[in-house]
């Protein structure tokens, strides 16, 4: 009987013990192998240098839009400032005394508009340069260690933004020489307008000539 009890046994308590092994064995965790590349000095330092060029990147492309928005309206307030002074060209002789005031005063308030937009789109150029350092350093950087993915975007990216911002200026000169053309125009109109002016006043006018072309 104790015989037939083992036997009978047998087969169901290898079941048991089989799944109670299998169920043991699932439970225990089994180390993950890495791949010791990957957390290697050269690796680390890669992966880090990518992190800075996308930073600099970010940061080159917010200085940028910024740049080209203040040249933009630096450009406008310009080409305002060009198309008062040839309004007045134009209205010389034809006005009294205070229609000539008023247009003065307007062709004063458009030149203090220039001056802010030209100060303001010079500071946010000093910006933008400190901003193009850093690209270019970061992008240095992940040549010289081996993310050369990260070392031509970031190099694609500052040949991109250089050009835009060129692009913007070239722009921009062509405004400041139309004003130059449009300021010595109103001053050779003026003389031709008043060819017997005080010696003291013709003086003035030449000086204020002078001082236009050294803006140009």
């Amino acid at each position: 009987m104790r015989t037939r009890c083992v036997l009978g046994l047998k087969g169901p308590w290898n079941k048991v013990a089989a799944l109670g092994l299998g169920v043991t064995l699932s439970a225990i965790p089994i180390a993950q192998k890495h791949d010791p590349s990957l957390l290697s000095n050269e690796a680390l330092i890669r992966r880090a240098v990518s992190l800075v060029t996308d930073s600099t990147g970010t940061l080159l492309s917010q200085t940028t839009y910024a740049l080209i928005d203040a040249l933009t309206e630096y450009t406008t307030a310009v080409y305002t400032l060009v198309s008062l002074y040839q309004k007045y060209t134009q209205l010389l002789g034809k006005m009294n005394s205070k229609e000539e005031d008023a247009i003065w005063q307007v062709i004063i308030g458009a030149r203090v508009e220039v001056t802010t937009k030209q100060q303001a789109y010079l500071k946010l150029e000093s910006r933008w340069r400190t901003a193009l350092r850093l690209s270019e350093m970061a992008a240095e950087a992940a040549y010289q260690s081996g993310a050369d993915q990260a070392s031509v975007s970031a190099q694609n990216h500052i040949q991109l933004v250089k050009t835009q911002v060129q692009e913007m200026r070239q722009l921009s000169q062509k405004a400041e020489t139309k004003l130059a053309e449009a300021q010595t125009e109103e001053l050779l109109k003026l003389k031709e307008e008043d060819p017997l002016l005080p010696a003291g006043q013709q003086a003035s006018i030449e000086e204020a000539e002078e001082a236009y072309l050294r803006e140009d």
